[in-house]
């Protein structure tokens, strides 16, 4: 289905059913978030459609206590091609124990949180294509106490995405194992682009980092260090970056381009109506 208005999109997330939902211009949201149900892609048409003033939760109502997944987790669901501007809370929540969700080909202007957060035991998702210019940017693992739900899970891939003149959370990630992060372009970053802490493990490979900080980093934030790992990764006037510990397997097949080759391909293709 096709939608214009928010009565009409709120409806549509709210379905028990799977749905194409094709997001036709910008959506004045009320804020601050709207639940997602499973089963469903929602996708902006053209290049200039998406929303303002609210954000997607995809997940059931947060429950720290929950250690186990339950049967009604959110799982399925495809963000695609949309703007997101002027949130009022997160612009995108995966939690809950939410599984396989792609967030891809969006951007993130601007707004009071995070753009794209994972957490409370969510698992396979994939951030990829996506440009941003909010400070705070792809949290993963939303404190440290969090363990008893996240550890073993919060299995993330961020790949291709374009940080630009970001702060901080680009991502940083409590506890996944392994989380990767590769082929992504850094530009102007004021504050750190990767962290690792409260024992996560990190592979960060194959990324540009232009004028950034402190390019990656072991803990901080209050929490343990984590673990992270470089591989291959080119860095132009940023600062120097920490790396120890191991990480775990990456358990799929992938190929990673040069890094010199990421500004490039990475500017040309990332965020809202590139796909």
């Amino acid at each position: 289905m096709t939608v214009r208005t928010a009565d009409a999109f709120l409806d549509a997330i709210a379905q028990k059913k799977p749905l194409i939902i094709k997001v036709d211009g910008m959506i004045a949201l009320p804020g601050p978030m709207h639940n997602v149900t499973s089963d469903k892609t929602i996708v902006g048409i053209g290049a200039n459609s998406g929303f303002t003033g609210g954000g997607l939760n995809i997940g059931l109502p947060a429950d720290d206590a929950i250690t186990s997944p339950p049967a009604n987790r959110v799982h399925n669901v495809i963000i695609q091609n949309l703007t997101f501007d002027d949130w009022a809370d997160d612009a995108v929540n995966v939690q809950m124990f939410s599984h396989h969700v792609w967030i891809d080909h969006n951007t993130f202007v601007g707004g009071f949180d995070g753009a794209a957060d994972v957490k409370r035991g969510s698992s396979f998702v994939t951030m990829s294509w996506n440009h941003s210019t909010h400070g705070k940017n792809m949290l993963a693992g939303h404190n440290a106490k969090n363990g008893p739900q996240d550890r073993g899970r919060l299995n993330i891939t961020y790949h291709h995405n374009f940080f630009d003149g970001t702060v901080e959370r680009n991502p940083w990630v409590r506890f996944g194992n392994p989380v990767h992060v590769y082929n992504n372009y850094y530009r102007n970053v004021s504050k750190y682009g990767v962290r690792s802490s409260s024992d996560a493990g990190i592979l960060v490979e194959g990324n540009y980092f232009q004028n950034v900080a402190v390019p990656f980093q072991l803990s901080g934030g209050g929490g343990t260090a984590g673990n992270l790992v470089s591989r291959a990764n080119c860095f132009a006037n940023s600062g120097t970056p920490q790396t120890g510990g191991t990480v775990a397997a990456i358990p799929y097949t992938y190929e990673v381009e040069p890094c010199a080759d990421v500004p490039a391909v990475v500017a040309a293709g990332a965020g809202a109506g590139k796909l």
